[in-house]
C-alpha cells in the first residue's frame, strides 16, 4: 500500500445505524497512547498494520467479535447510529485564546480524551509563556498530537494555522493508562460522509466513535473512557 497517496479518492461514509465504509485503500493500523512516569500522554506509538484491501468496513457499534472490523454484529444489537454531531464548521465551534506569537482554538465538544493537552501545566495556560522558538515548537507539537483536531495552533503573524504533516491514514488507538481502547483516528484529510449523504468539513485530524455510546455521533466524546471500551 502507497502511504503516501493523496487523501482524494479516500472517503468514509457513515451508514446508518451500521459501520463506516471506507474506500480509497487508507492504510489501517495501531497507535498506542504512550505516557510517561506521572502518567501524562507524551508520544504516539506505532503498532501493528492491518491488511487491508482499497474498501473496507470498520466497526461503529462496539460489538464486532472482529474489531476493528464489522463482522454485522450492528443489526443483531439494534444499533442505534443516529449522528448528533453539529454539521458547523471547525472554526465556528471554537473558542480562542492568544499568547504573545501563537493562538490556540478549541472546539470543545470534539474533545477525545487523549490528555496530550494536560502536559506541562496545559495548553490553555501555557500558550501565554510561549515566546523563545524552542518554546514555540514544543508547544505546537503538544498541540499536534491532539487526535480529534480539538485543539490547533496558529501563527499570529500569518494567521495561519500549524498543522501536524499527517499522512492520509486510519488508526485504531489504544490507551493503556486508562484500560480502554479508544476511537478510530483519521488522519491526512480524508473525506467524511454523514449517513444522508452530506459531507463533515475535512479536517487533517478527526477521530471517530467505535464504542457505539458517544452522544457526538459520529465523532469520539471520550464516552470509552467512561464505560471500560475494550477491543476484546
Amino acid at each position: 500500500m502507497d502511504t503516501s497517496q493523496s487523501a482524494d479518492a479516500m472517503t468514509i461514509s457513515v451508514m446508518k445505524n451500521g459501520p463506516y465504509a471506507v474506500t480509497g485503500g487508507p492504510p489501517l493500523s495501531k497507535q498506542t497512547i504512550g505516557t510517561n512516569a506521572a502518567g501524562e500522554s507524551t508520544q504516539w506509538l506505532p503498532g501493528e498494520a492491518y491488511a487491508v484491501g482499497e474498501s473496507y468496513f470498520l466497526c461503529r457499534c462496539g460489538h464486532s467479535s472482529k474489531k476493528p472490523f464489522c463482522d454485522g454484529t450492528h443489526a443483531k444489537v439494534g444499533f442505534d447510529g443516529a449522528e448528533t454531531a453539529s454539521r458547523e464548521s471547525y472554526a465556528a465551534q471554537a473558542q480562542e485564546i492568544n499568547g504573545p506569537v501563537l493562538a490556540l482554538t478549541d472546539a470543545e465538544p470534539l474533545c477525545a480524551f487523549a490528555r496530550f493537552c494536560d502536559r506541562d501545566g496545559n495548553v490553555w495556560n501555557t500558550v501565554s509563556r510561549v515566546r523563545s522558538e524552542p518554546a514555540r515548537e514544543a508547544y505546537v507539537r503538544q498541540v499536534g498530537q491532539c487526535p480529534s483536531g480539538r485543539l490547533v495552533a496558529w501563527d499570529l503573524a500569518t494567521r495561519k494555522p500549524i498543522e501536524p504533516e499527517l499522512p492520509p491514514s486510519i488508526a485504531v488507538v489504544e490507551d493503556p493508562q486508562q484500560g480502554v481502547s479508544g476511537p478510530l483516528w483519521v488522519r491526512g484529510g480524508i473525506k467524511l460522509i454523514a449517513a444522508d449523504g452530506v459531507a463533515y468539513e475535512t479536517r487533517n485530524r478527526m477521530t471517530l466513535c467505535r464504542c457505539g455510546q458517544s452522544g457526538n455521533k459520529p465523532f469520539c466524546d471520550g464516552t470509552h473512557a467512561s464505560v471500560g471500551f475494550r477491543d476484546e
